[in-house]
């Protein structure tokens, strides 16, 4: 029961946090798919932006998250701070660059996506008021990160609800527009309302969760000095740890970009039952997201505390329960999926499509749990992290994506088919994983 009660204590607000996330991202898809297919498509491929950049920032503050989790174990806040100041300023130059890339490229970059020159129109719009989000993102990211491996887990949880609540009625005002007594108090604006109230919800989470730690004085917070570098050398080691989890995420981010680019060769409706079945999808996977969070939270800690034996003792216990945790929550999506009708706008082979995908995905999710307690929680934390991302990026790339390309461009598949193609990659990782848990190869003590 303690290993449950330990467990639970950090990942269950980091899962109501990542289910809040999903669950208004779902609102965003339902209301948007009340204005039609091309819209759900549109918004979809543009929001493909934005996942790109998300992956390559939890590349950045999950690199620095190592070690700031094993300087907490060892109570060494003066070099968090400093890993934080390095967290901080990388997170601040990637969001700048997707920021730009939304707002003056936008049809370039949804051009690598799809042909389809009404979604790259629509999407284009979307991008150019939502680009601004980025930055506020960007930062809001890196706090939260820190705070989690300080394991003050609350406020990021906090942080998400409000924003989550300006987003929701920003959605419902801003998309269909308001009218009181016949006057248009706010007028109808679409997607590029959803983006609008995408904007307002980071800059209030960004608000809180820089505010709230300086008023409360939080660990991760000191004079400014204190987030500077004092021991250069450490630069090299930060590198070295955190370079492959960066190139992995970025890697990762782009290969399931690629992954919707192959869809949306297969044409505009299977685009839209992709997006569909990645919503409900979600709103299981934060589960996952949020347990293989804490992994590595208390994992690292254990690490700090030079408790070996503990650390491996926790990653195998985590390495039985996620799987057996998806097996019985995966089915969950087959009740969701008879909802799909009711909440999509969209012709009923579209919505068939997408529950079809959504049973196909039941078989990965104990792959995929054991990946993701594998690749995030035991391996990043123990700083095997060119272990990591050679399983994480490489099967994606060598052999998944190319065999979707190849199914959908030369052999013209159904969508069931593309679907299994690149889900080849979750079978590979984890017998590559277990093999290297088994081994115990993947523990490193970073803070000697």
């Amino acid at each position: 029961m303690d290993f449950y009660r330990t467990v639970f204590k950090i990942a269950l607000p980091i899962i109501m946090q990542n289910f809040l996330t999903s669950f208004v991202n779902m609102i965003d898809t339902v209301m948007v798919g009340q204005l039609g297919a091309v819209e759900i498509a549109a918004v979809g491929l543009g929001n493909q932006i934005f996942f790109v950049m998300n992956t390559v920032m939890f590349g950045v503050v999950s690199g620095g998250s190592i070690f700031m989790s094993q300087f907490w174990g060892k109570k060494d806040i003066s070099r968090l701070r400093q890993t934080m100041g390095i967290t901080v300023a990388l997170a601040f130059a990637v969001s700048m660059l997707f920021t730009v890339l939304a707002a003056f490229f936008p049809e370039k970059c949804l051009s690598v996506y799809t042909n389809d020159v009404s979604v790259i129109l629509h999407g284009a719009s979307y991008l150019r008021v939502v680009s601004p989000c980025y930055f506020f993102f960007g930062i809001s990211m890196a706090f939260g990160h820190a705070l989690r491996s300080t394991e003050h887990i609350n406020l990021p949880m906090a942080a998400t609800g409000i924003s989550v609540l300006v987003n929701a009625i920003g959605n419902a005002a801003f998309i269909f527009g308001v009218s009181i007594g016949g006057t248009q108090i706010i007028p109808t604006m679409g997607i590029q309302g959803a983006a609008a109230a995408t904007v307002f919800s980071r800059i209030v989470e960004t608000v809180i969760l820089t505010a709230v730690p300086v008023i409360k004085k939080y660990e991760i917070i000191g004079k400014l000095r204190g987030y500077l570098l004092t021991d250069f050398s450490f630069l090299g080691k930060y590198a070295r740890i955190c370079l492959p989890v960066l190139i992995n995420e970025s890697l990762w981010g782009f290969g399931i970009s690629m992954q919707n680019s192959i869809f949306a060769h297969a044409g505009t409706d299977v685009i839209a039952a992709f997006n569909i079945r990645g919503t409900i999808d979600n709103l299981v996977w934060v589960f996952f997201i949020g347990t293989g969070n804490a992994a590595a939270i208390l994992i690292g800690k254990k690490i700090g505390e030079r408790n070996y034996d503990g650390a491996r003792l926790l990653a195998n216990k985590m390495a039985r329960f996620m799987p057996c945790c998806a097996a019985v929550l995966a089915p969950l999506m087959i009740p969701l999926s008879f909802l799909l009708p009711y909440f999509f706008n969209v012709q009923p082979h579209i919505t068939r499509m997408a529950a079809q995908m959504l049973y196909l995905v039941i078989f990965f999710y104990p792959f995929c749990a054991f990946n993701m307690c594998m690749i995030v929680g035991v391996c990043r934390s123990g700083g095997d992290t060119v272990f990591a991302s050679f399983i994480d990026a490489g099967f994606m790339w060598l052999i998944a994506l190319p065999l979707g390309f190849i199914a959908v461009l030369v052999f013209h598949w159904p969508y069931w088919a593309l679907f299994l193609c690149v889900h080849t990659e979750d079978i590979l990782k984890a017998t590559a994983g277990f093999i290297r848990l088994k081994s115990g190869k993947w523990l490193h003590d970073l803070t000697e």
